[in-house]
This record gives structure tokens, C-alpha cells and sequence, in this order.
């Protein structure tokens, strides 16, 4: 026996449920013609808190509007509501279905949605199977307004699950289950590894009590929603760190309307300090969008600041290993249209290198660039050390009277790469050009620093 990978549809795979799209085919094409009592206020309910009895009471009754017709009368309105319901799937559950397919578990859909209306869906997602309520047909091929079996909801989708697994000789207890509502708990607790996704208020509450992972399919896996607000962490970071946050240091960011306001794109530059954090934040306020940072692994490791990391979207670079990991991860984001930055030079240059105006970068970028298509996006940061030099293991934040001036400039989509597979070395001498054409022109000067300049850019070095 082995397991199975069950996913709930409303709100789990989709922002909102499938009842209005699915309604809207059937109006378009003539199949219902009359609304349900009170049908538009249940589904935007739906949508904004979760399920809710009133929701299910509509469901439970849908099969008074098919009573009569052909089994087959409905047929043409699904496959057109799957064409619209697919575009509209959360990129990330797409890779998950994926993952667990690759790793040899049928791939189910369980949902109270009568089966002969989201069949065309689960067969365009490749789902191996589908649990889902079912409409009795007389004799002669006509629905007669009852159901064929069990009501799958709540206990009832439990029982019709645990049918479907003796009969496919599925183990649950070796299962994972994907639901949004607290009224698929008793199947959440039957199997061995449940996860609450984009949950109600009141699963989010149990699934905190036991430990259970809390995931949300419109983001990377791992990264935090802050529960009924809906927002990622990082955003709701963004929206607390206006540039009055920090009365130390000045921002000067240009070039922001080069950031992709949709869609994947990796965005490239270089390190400075430790300030290049908030600099970056200030950097990415405008456009509205998060972004899923590369750092050193050694960052994920320190206790509670490492999981805040995580949280915030951050994938960890082990780079003992190659940083393959972080790598893929990188490419899951990329292909879930996210933004993903990487900072190529992989620490901040220390000592006399700290001044070196040929910037030199690892070839992670550019790779993935190659593999996913993404535009590769430069930016230069410029004072940063000023606020926070390599040599404090604080930023200077009692400068408030004349705070230093952080400048940031985003540059046009790098031209010119080649994204070829052995040509990782050039496209990154590439990246790093158009990294130092964003920065000021005394970035590009050669020259001597100072003994004190060579201390304030070396940890430990101490600051004056």
C-alpha cells in the first residue's frame, strides 16, 4: 500500500471557488437560465470568508436546477468553464500536483462540486481521480434531482474518500490532503500529513494548535500570509518600512519602472552591506510586488531569525553543496511568475577587494535566466557601507542630523545574453557590466584606498 496526494478545489487550488464561473458557462450558453435565491451574495461570501452552511445548503439543492435534463445537457458548459477555471490555478499547486506525481502517488481531486461538472477540469490539471458529488440519472439518461451516493462534504467526503482508498488500495495514514475549510477537518485528520491552505479563520486557528503546515498556492512554498489579512509578511514588512523607518539613512531610488509589474523576472545586483536589505525593500515598495531573495544559508541557521527569513521569502544558498537546492527553488519561483533576487558576488567583497570596480559574480543568474527565460534586471546600490560598514556588526543609527544618502538605480533588462548552456561565464560578465552601469561614476574608478577605508570594509576591523 502506498499513499495518495488529495486536494480540495475551492479556495485550495483557486483564490475563490468555481461556482460563479461555472454558473456563468451555463448562463452563456443557454443551459440555466434562472439564478438561484440569494446565489451571487453565497458565492461572494464564499470567496471572502470560506465555506459556510448557506453555501452548502445551495449546493445540497443545485440538483433541483439539473432534474430532468439530459446527463448530457451540461457537458459543453464544464469544458468551457475548465478553460477559464485553469487559467486561474494557483502556479504553485500546479508544482505541487507535479512533485507528488514524480514521487509515485495518484493525484486526487476531492470536492463537494458535482462530478459531471468538474470532471473536464481534473482531466486538463491531470488528476488521476476525482471524488466528487454525483447526480442520479433515470433510466432513459435524465437527471432526476437526487444524488447518486454520498453528498461529498465534511464526514461525507471522509467516508467517500476512505471508499475510493480500499478500493484503490490506498493507505491515508501515508496520505497528504491540501483543504482550505474547517469543514474538510475530519478529512485533514485522517491522513498522515495534512496542510491547510489559504485556510479559514477557524482551520487556521487548529491547524496552529497542531502543528499543521499552513501553505498558500499563490506564493512560493514556505513563504508566511499573515492569517485574515490574506497579504505575504514581506509585503506587510514593505508597508511598515516607509523610508521614515529609518531616519539614519537617506534613499535616492530611480529607475523602478524597469521592474516587470507582472510576471517572472530575476532581479541582479551587487553587495555593499548589510543595509542593502532595506535598501532593496525601499527599492521594491513601488512596484507592489515581493520578491524571493538568495542568502547564505549560515543566516537560516540562527535561531527564530532564520525561520523570519524563511517567512519573508528568503531561500537558503548552500553553497557546501552547490546550492542546487536553492537553485531549483529558484526556478519553481521563476515559473510561478515571482521575482527572484540574486545578488551574484555572493558576500560583500572584504578589505582592499571592497574597492575593486570590476565586479566579479558567480554564474547562478545567468543559468537561470537560461532555464526559465526570465528577464535579468540590474540594480546598483551605492553608499549603503555608509550606514552599515562591513566592520560594525550594528548600523550607525544615531547619524540622524546628517544621515548618508543611499542611492539605488534599476537599470533596463540586460541585453545581449546569450542563455546558452555553456555560456553561463559570459552572459554573467554580461550581468555584472549592465550591475556596475547602474551604479555612480566613481564606482568604475581605479584607485588606492586609505588604511582607514581597508578597516571600515573588514569585520572586526573597527569603525571611527
Amino acid at each position: 500500500m502506498g499513499g495518495a496526494a488529495i486536494f480540495d478545489l475551492d479556495r485550495t487550488l483557486l483564490q475563490g471557488g468555481t461556482g460563479p464561473l461555472l454558473s456563468r458557462a451555463m448562463y452563456d450558453l443557454g443551459v440555466v437560465t434562472r439564478r438561484l435565491p440569494g446565489e451571487r451574495v453565497l458565492y461572494s461570501l464564499f470567496d471572502t470568508l470560506g465555506e459556510n452552511l448557506p453555501s452548502i445548503v445551495l449546493a445540497r439543492n443545485a440538483t433541483l436546477v439539473a432534474r430532468g435534463r439530459e446527463g448530457t445537457s451540461f457537458d459543453e458548459a464544464a469544458i468551457r468553464a475548465a478553460e477559464t477555471i485553469a487559467g486561474v490555478i494557483h502556479p504553485f499547486a500546479l508544482t505541487l500536483i507535479e512533485q507528488h506525481r514524480k514521487a509515485g502517488r495518484p493525484v486526487v481531486l476531492a470536492t463537494t462540486t458535482p462530478f459531471h461538472l468538474i470532471k473536464p477540469l481534473a482531466d486538463r490539471l491531470g488528476f488521476d481521480h476525482v471524488i466528487a458529488t454525483r447526480y442520479n440519472l433515470t433510466e432513459d439518461g435524465r437527471f432526476d434531482g437526487s444524488l447518486a451516493g454520498r453528498f461529498v462534504w465534511s464526514r461525507g467526503k471522509l467516508a467517500a474518500v476512505r471508499e475510493w482508498a480500499a478500493e484503490h488500495d490506498v493507505d491515508l495514514g501515508d496520505s497528504f490532503a491540501y483543504s482550505d475549510s474547517i469543514y474538510d477537518l475530519p478529512l485533514l485528520t485522517a491522513v498522515g500529513h495534512p496542510s491547510a491552505v489559504n485556510p479559514d479563520p477557524r482551520l487556521a486557528v487548529y491547524a496552529v494548535a497542531r502543528g499543521w503546515p499552513i501553505v498558500h498556492f499563490d506564493v512560493s512554498p514556505g513563504v508566511l500570509k499573515v492569517p485574515v489579512l490574506g497579504i505575504e509578511l514581506q509585503r506587510l514588512l514593505f508597508l511598515a518600512m516607509p523610508p521614515l523607518a529609518t531616519p539614519y539613512a537617506r534613499f535616492d531610488i530611480g529607475g523602478t519602472e524597469n521592474i516587470p509589474r507582472t510576471g517572472p523576472a530575476i532581479l541582479v545586483g551587487n553587495h555593499r552591506s548589510y543595509f542593502d536589505i532595506p535598501a532593496m525593500i525601499q527599492m521594491m515598495r513601488p512596484t507592489r510586488r515581493t520578491g524571493r531573495i538568495l542568502a547564505k544559508k549560515e543566516l537560516f541557521d540562527v535561531p527564530v531569525v532564520g525561520a523570519l527569513a524563511a517567512a519573508l521569502g528568503g531561500i537558503p544558498v548552500d553553497r557546501t553543496r552547490g546550492g542546487a537546492e536553492s537553485f531549483e527553488q529558484a526556478v519553481v519561483a521563476l515559473e510561478g511568475g515571482e521575482i527572484v533576487c540574486v545578488l551574484p558576488q555572493g558576500t560583500i567583497p572584504r578589505g582592499r577587494a571592497f574597492y575593486d570596480p570590476v565586479l566579479k559574480g558567480r554564474t547562478g543568474a545567468a543559468r537561470l535566466a537560461a532555464l526559465t527565460g526570465a528577464p535579468v534586471i540590474p540594480f546598483g546600490v551605492w553608499g549603503s557601507e555608509h550606514v552599515w560598514p562591513r566592520s560594525s556588526p550594528v548600523p550607525r543609527v544615531l547619524n540622524v542630523t546628517d544621515p548618508p544618502t543611499v542611492r539605488v538605480r534599476v537599470g533596463s533588462p540586460v541585453e545581449g545574453l546569450t542563455l546558452g548552456p555553456r555560456s553561463a561565464t559570459a552572459d554573467t560578465r554580461r550581468i555584472m557590466d549592465a550591475i556596475v552601469g547602474c551604479l555612480p561614476p566613481e564606482a568604475r574608478e581605479e584607485r588606492e584606498p586609505t588604511e582607514d577605508e581597508i578597516r571600515l570594509a573588514t569585520p572586526g576591523g573597527g569603525s571611527r
